[in-house]
């Protein structure tokens, strides 16, 4: 299959690597250009002759912007990936604009952040029908150790953000215990070696744990695109009480205030000190 992959952030330009890597057969293209083989001036030149296009950029207007350009150059037998996390009702609304094209669509957003898709460990949540998921699992098998078939179209937009939620919030909670250990004079190797045998352990700990010990906070995933999706996660909930993520929506806006929007999200730690005023503890 021929590959095109609209959005060459820290996940696609990560995919794109390991497809080049299998000799996949590469059209490549981001809103800023980049230096980098089979790169391509536009969308449209991208997507022609591609029969699988991954859509992976950050928000429901990018996502928009690039069907509004190309729909009218996609034919029957391509078929398009929305792999950014959108709301259900957004998705749905790109799924019509690509159908009148004759092209098939699927909702497929995913989880893993770099390291993971670096190991081709990503998780796709696919939404839409089963024999079009089946078409292009040959590609996805590639970059992932798990696709799971959601539902409907809008239904794996709706799990990836109920997952999103689930994952800024164990952050946190992950964050507060450790500064609370921190506190008490506890070493960061003892923490760590406690939460291994403990049943709240978790991915996310074993993933974070190097940044959290070392105060490193290049991004993973940000603050800001996490922040998105809170929002997101919001607009869906509608009149269902969460507390939490209101709560979490505005640690996060906290930590956007603070110059940290392109940190990774576990950078929020450091709002967890006393001394920090408009954090966490404010005097």
């Amino acid at each position: 299959m021929k590959v095109t992959i609209l959005g060459l952030g820290i996940i696609g330009a990560t995919w794109a690597s390991n497809l080049r890597t299998d000799g996949v057969g590469l059209r490549l293209w981001n809103r800023t250009s980049r230096e980098a083989p089979d790169f391509y001036g536009s969308a449209q030149e991208a997507v022609r002759g591609s029969e699988v296009i991954f859509i992976v950029v950050s928000d429901s207007a990018a996502v928009h912007g690039i069907l509004d350009v190309i729909v009218p150059v996609l034919q029957s037998g391509q078929t398009v990936l929305q792999c950014s996390t959108i709301t259900p009702s957004s998705v749905r609304q790109a799924a019509e604009k690509v159908h009148t094209s004759g092209a098939d669509f699927l909702d497929l957003p995913f989880t893993g952040s770099k390291p993971a898709a670096q190991k081709r460990e990503t998780v796709y949540y696919a939404g839409g029908k089963a024999i079009v998921l089946e078409k292009v699992r040959p590609i996805l098998a590639r970059l992932s150790k798990a696709i799971i078939h959601i539902g409907d179209i809008g239904t794996a937009s709706m799990i990836k953000l109920a997952m999103n939620l689930n994952v800024a919030q164990v952050g946190q909670a992950l964050s507060e215990s450790l500064q609370l250990a921190r506190a008490g004079g506890i070493t960061d190797e003892i923490f760590f070696k406690v939460l291994q045998l403990n049943v709240s352990k978790s991915g996310l700990a074993d993933l974070k744990e190097p940044k959290l010990r070392s105060g490193d906070f290049s991004p993973q995933f940000s603050i800001k695109h996490m922040l998105k999706d809170l929002y997101q996660a919001r607009e869906v909930a509608g009149e269902l009480p969460l507390p939490q993520l209101e709560r979490t929506i505005e640690i996060y806006e906290n930590g956007l205030k603070q110059g940290w929007g392109e940190e990774d999200f576990i950078a929020l730690i450091k709002l967890l000190k006393p001394e920090k005023t408009g954090g966490l503890f404010p005097s």
